[in-house]
């Protein structure tokens, strides 16, 4: 049995703390023939080689994960990103999947949401309720999660510029349940850098979104001490079109960016850099997705140490949730995205991921069914308590292949976050344009290996078939928007306008001073002032940022 100092030093230090905390699942693993399961596999011989680059889970450079006995403990939270049409029919969905057995919601709003316009603006025509559920006001908010206990669900909301204004409304939802703000878990993106990068749903210019996100770091360490205050994501770079190095490159760079500002407004690293959470994408290569998770692991506990002075564990680990490449799904043949699904997810969980969200089958077509969601689902379900690959942490660790992309992938990433520390940093190297030609010449080489046949795509440029089958399409319905629009009439006619008004005026007098914004955002959002109105009166003090300046 290989020894080491190390290896002492974690089962006496790590993993005994751990099992005392929290029991594992089972008294003991063991495989479909019940051949005992290792909790984590060793080389034969440990070396300090090994112990610097690969280690123990739960343990500085956390390369085989972030906790030391990982799905033996606890399997991932399983997520479905879900959102359409009003609140009323997003509310029913997101119960019908917590009887289906997911373990935490995940919430897409609409265009009009995410960009912070009222449904009722002439910009948001069309577009109301269709990517997303609309939410205008605190009284959506309070529908979207009637008879949804939010100190019994984790809640991620995939919501940027606006952020703010979001988290706001679900602090107040709570308070109306009686849960106090410091029982809230869940996550916002609130990752504003990869918008200009890859998304392009942004409001305002780099230096004040970067503010509003500060604000929430500092606020949300004092008030939500449990809720993950950024959601750094690599996922949108990769769905434009980047390759898993730049996906791990820019994300880790963008995040830099986020500590770099949060120090210079004053803040401790290590009291708001245990809540930063990371959201990457799984992809279809499957051994080099589970060496890109590990690599970005690695590299963020080292950037944490060495360039920011960390000392918290809590501060060094990189933890994630996944979601599997909506870029990979083909309208032909959609019963193909079942398996290549599933594959991610495989990928995804062997790169030992925290949260996960698969794809529905159908999503290259229209939002999904309730058929296709459950089967997404399913997927996750299948791989957790069929595949035994949680008996075993980071069970690809030391394979000469996983180990050695996990190396170079390290390695080619650190090279690009250099170029871009050359430019003076992730904003500047935005405002050049450098980071978005990165992505698209790499999108660009992955079309045209497709177009020319030297990427094979299932379905799509081989093994063609027939279909006269049209699938089943979900389709939100016309009328969302009018409705809204009523709701919102109705809305301003009952409410306390002059205290609205008031609190308004107070957003836009914090907005030119240097004082936190969360506070009066709060204020406003109890009082049912819109989402429109809180963006408007920050747009007025903020401006507005346009992607034509960047080029």
């Amino acid at each position: 049995m290989a020894t080491h100092p190390a290896l002492q030093d974690w089962q006496d230090k790590v993993l005994k703390k751990m099992l005392d905390k929290a029991p594992e699942m089972r008294p003991e693993f063991t495989t479909l023939s019940g051949l005992p399961a290792e909790r984590v596999a060793l080389p034969t011989v440990i070396d300090d080689a090994y112990v610097a680059k690969v280690g123990f889970p739960g343990q500085y450079p956390y390369t085989r994960g972030v906790q030391p006995t990982m799905y033996r403990g606890r399997l991932w939270t399983m997520r479905q990103y879900a959102g359409f049409s009003t609140a009323e029919e997003s509310n029913k969905r997101y119960r019908y999947l917590l009887d289906q057995g997911t373990t935490g919601l995940s919430v897409a709003f609409d265009l009009p949401t995410q960009i912070g316009y009222d449904s009722d603006d002439a910009i948001a025509r069309g577009e109301v309720g269709k990517v997303g559920v609309a939410i205008d006001s605190l009284a959506d908010m309070e529908v979207l999660f009637n008879n949804i206990p939010l100190d019994k669900v984790s809640t991620s909301m995939t919501i940027n510029a606006p952020a703010a204004v979001l988290l706001a409304m679900y602090v107040a939802v709570g308070e109306k349940q009686g849960v106090p703000s410091q029982k809230l878990e869940g996550t916002i993106q609130n990752d504003i850098l990869k918008e200009y990068i890859a998304r392009g749903t942004y409001i305002f210019p780099p230096r004040p979104s970067m503010r509003l996100i500060t604000d929430i770091f500092a606020w949300c360490s004092q008030n939500t001490p449990s809720f993950n205050t950024i959601s750094i994501s690599g996922y949108h770079i990769r769905e434009a079109g980047s390759t898993a190095v730049q996906e791990v490159a820019f994300t880790l760079a963008d995040a830099c960016a986020y500590v770099d500002a949060a120090i210079a407004a004053g803040l401790d690293v290590d009291v708001f850099a245990p809540r930063l959470a990371f959201f990457f994408n799984g992809s279809s290569d499957l051994l080099e997705e589970v060496a890109k998770f590990r690599a970005a692991r690695r590299m963020w506990a080292k950037i944490m140490k060495e360039r920011f002075k960390a000392k918290k564990p809590q501060s060094q680990m990189l933890r994630f949730h996944t979601q599997t490449a909506g870029y990979t799904l083909t309208a032909q043949q959609i019963d193909n995205n079942i398996v290549r699904v599933a594959m991610q997810s495989l990928a995804a969980v062997l790169g030992g991921t925290q949260s996960l969200h698969t794809n529905s089958k159908d999503e290259a077509l229209a939002l999904p069914t309730e058929d296709s969601v459950r089967t997404a689902l399913r997927t996750q379900q299948i791989i957790a308590y069929e595949s035994g690959i949680i008996n075993s942490v980071d069970p690809l660790a030391g394979s000469y292949y996983v180990e050695g992309l996990t190396d170079t992938i390290e390695r080619e990433a650190l090279a690009l976050m250099s170029r871009i520390d050359e430019l003076g940093g992730v904003i500047p190297a935005i405002e050049a344009g450098f980071i978005q030609r990165q992505i698209e010449d790499a999108a660009y080489t992955y079309q045209s290996a497709i177009e020319t046949n030297d990427r094979i795509i299932v379905g799509v440029n081989k093994f063609q078939a027939k279909e006269s089958i049209t699938p089943p399409v979900f389709r939100v319905d016309a009328s969302v928007g009018a409705n809204q629009a009523a709701k919102l009439k109705s809305l301003r006619e009952k409410r306390d306008n002059v205290k609205v008004d008031a609190a308004l005026a107070a957003l836009a007098t914090a907005a030119k001073g240097t004082a936190n914004l969360m506070p009066p955002i709060l204020d406003a959002v109890r009082l049912y002032a819109t989402l429109g109105e809180i963006c408007n009166v920050l747009r007025k003090e903020f401006g507005t940022y346009s992607d034509l300046k960047s080029r």
